[in-house]
């Protein structure tokens, strides 16, 4: 079966370009296109689990020879281990329940045809990454990533800030990802093939600077995509696409796959400590500081985006400490959690007609099934036994433990004090969204079954991912086929209790206060301190003083040297060359007199001159 992985990335291809031009002679229209090619992915992906079940270390690989790049060739093909395939059955449900739900949430938008083609060719250009042969291979999903990302999250072009959201996006991923191209160059010239399985297994034998290079220069990608600081700055405003884009966004693609290459190359980082060492220290920072900004916002999408910006910097942090494993099971969590609170956040956009938790609150009553499963979601995002973030969460700061020295203890520390953030956004987010009393003037009503759904079986992939007995009954570790050099995983009784306990403190404080308190909002009792959180550290504002208004200083410099200098050269020249001409006419204009008249007049000024001369 596995040498029918190609299919994975042409189904949903196949279902975009239909969707764009032949949509209309499909029974049902593009909703049937787009739903049945992610279906079929879904189909293949799960075969090829059952395929490599027996034996899901070894790789299978299918790559043809295509053509030679400076003496290296270049191979199209597929490679599929036990990663591989789980990672592709989590980016086909996903892919599958938002354009499911999508019929109804984007019902009535004169550009669904073209929203679902871009979501479905969203889709193959992640499965390419995930089952890609060679670097080159996997560069081209990489950038058509990139592309639908622009496109979607800019899909209500008419609006200044989605066309806004869009460039950011766009621009500042291009940042990162003009690194990982030469990291590829880097890495491949030093294997001396673009193969994944070539530079992985000659990863050891590389000259130590090249492969420390090819890693850090990989990062660079890695950190732009995945959202990861200084490079983090374009998801939060991503939010203003489609609520159901942002969901297959944070939850399966996109930013899932800057953790996912770190992964699938991880016995290169293994061979440059250094750049895990980098690693750690990025996601150290990134996943404390996206907490504490998700704690200040008003905008549930944007709380939310925050949250993926910490939680992924979780599943970075778990691979420089060698837990592999933890961050791979975490990556599968995450998205069903994290699908799971962006589409319920959907439903209760579509009802209240607002982003502002300040004009939520009381919607349990109306909603109760998104409050239910939106509470699963929670809960799992929070790290609250029985739900899946409890256990993956705990086997990344297991991981670190078991690391030591200053980068484990640093992760370990950072981790800890994350989940008591964590948990005290996510409280704040249910007590101002769900509880309370309702601050808005819409008439509220439960979504409908269609966007429902989605939710009661994510809800059920929250619970069921995060088993307690799935580590050790099931064999994740070596199911995955883990690396050498990544630290077993541990999922302990007394990891989990300790975790537990710090979220739940931070959930009882928040209820307490809100018990007290119920009509103000949590983040105002840290009175002028809550501005940074406000404000996310004026990240944003510092690239703007830094880079963008000297930039735009400087380009208008350039236009106005180009306008009186460049360019008033140029029509100056042009005004004396056409004055000139018309004088030139005045004296060619075909009147033999006036010739006449002009000879006799320059012979009397030739006699006059010669005369004056000889007489002085």
């Amino acid at each position: 079966m596995t040498e029918w992985a190609w299919l994975l990335p042409a189904l949903p291809a196949v279902a975009a370009a239909l969707g764009l031009v032949g949509w209309r002679l499909v029974p049902g229209g593009p909703a049937v296109v787009a739903i049945v090619g992610s279906a079929g992915a879904l189909v293949v992906a799960v075969a090829l689990v059952v395929a490599v079940e027996g034996d899901p270390a070894r790789v299978h690989e299918s790559a043809r020879a295509w053509t030679p790049i400076g003496g290296i060739g270049l191979n199209v093909g597929t490679r599929v281990d036990g990663l591989a395939a789980v990672v592709a059955v989590m980016v086909c449900v996903v892919a599958l329940l938002v354009q499911v739900y999508s019929t109804a949430y984007m019902a009535g938008d004169p550009r669904y045809s073209t929203y679902a083609a871009e979501i479905s060719l969203f889709t193959s250009a992640m499965l390419l990454v995930v089952v890609a042969s060679d670097l080159f291979e996997l560069l081209i999903g990489w950038e058509v990533m990139g592309l639908c990302s622009y496109l979607l999250v800019g899909h209500y072009w008419q609006t200044e800030g989605a066309r806004a959201a869009a460039v950011k996006a766009f621009v500042t991923t291009r940042i990162g990802d003009t690194g990982f191209l030469f990291g590829i160059f880097v890495l491949g010239v030093g294997a001396g093939s673009f193969d994944v399985s070539a530079v992985t297994a000659g990863a050891g034998s590389m000259p130590h600077t090249t492969v420390v290079a090819g890693a850090l220069l990989l990062l660079c990608g890695v950190v732009g995509k995945s959202a990861q600081f200084p490079l983090h700055v374009w998801l939060p405003d991503a939010m203003a696409g489609p609520t159901p884009v942002s969901a297959l966004i944070h939850a399966a693609t996109m930013v899932a796959a800057g953790i996912y290459v770190v992964a699938r190359l991880y016995p290169v980082f293994l061979a440059a400590p250094v750049a895990l060492t980098v690693l750690g220290i990025i996601a150290c920072i990134t996943m404390l500081g996206a907490a504490l900004a998700a704690f200040a916002e008003d905008d549930l999408k944007r709380v939310l985006a925050w949250s993926t910006v910490s939680q992924l910097a979780y599943m970075a942090a778990g691979l420089a400490v060698g837990g592999w494993t933890a961050s791979v099971w975490h990556l599968l969590t995450h998205a069903a959690f994290k699908a799971l609170l962006f589409l319920a956040a959907g439903s209760v956009l579509r009802t209240v007609g607002t982003n502002l938790m300040s004009e939520m609150g009381g919607l349990w009553r109306r909603m109760p099934l998104t409050f239910g499963t939106a509470l699963v979601g929670a809960g799992a995002l929070a790290g609250i036994p029985p739900f899946a973030g409890a256990f993956s969460k705990d086997g990344i700061l297991a991981a670190a433990r078991e690391h030591g020295g200053g980068l484990g203890t640093s992760v370990y520390v950072v981790g800890l004090v994350t989940v008591f953030v964590t948990a005290a956004y996510v409280t704040r987010l249910v007590l101002r969204t769900f509880l309370g009393s309702y601050r808005g003037h819409a008439r509220l009503h439960e979504a409908p079954l269609v966007m429902t759904g989605p939710l009661v079986l994510l809800a059920g992939f929250a619970v069921l991912l995060g088993a307690p007995v799935l580590p050790s009954s099931y064999g994740v570790r070596s199911w995955f086929g883990v690396p050498a050099g990544s630290e077993p995983l541990h999922v302990g009784i007394g990891g989990v209790l300790l975790t537990s306990a710090v979220a739940l403190l931070a959930v009882g404080l928040l209820a307490w206060q809100h018990r007290r308190q119920p009509a103000t909002d949590p983040i105002d009792a840290l009175g002028r301190a809550a501005l940074p959180l406000r404000r996310a550290f004026w990240v944003d504002e510092a690239y703007s003083a830094v880079l963008i208004r000297p930039v735009h200083a400087l380009a208008a410099a350039v236009v106005e040297i180009d306008r009186r200098g460049l360019d008033a050269t140029v029509v100056g020249t042009g005004r004396t060359a056409s004055l000139a001409g018309g004088g030139l006419r005045l004296l060619q204009n075909g009147n033999v007199q006036a010739y006449l008249s002009a000879l006799v007049i320059g012979v009397l000024i030739v006699v006059i001159s010669v005369s004056v001369a000889v007489a002085a």
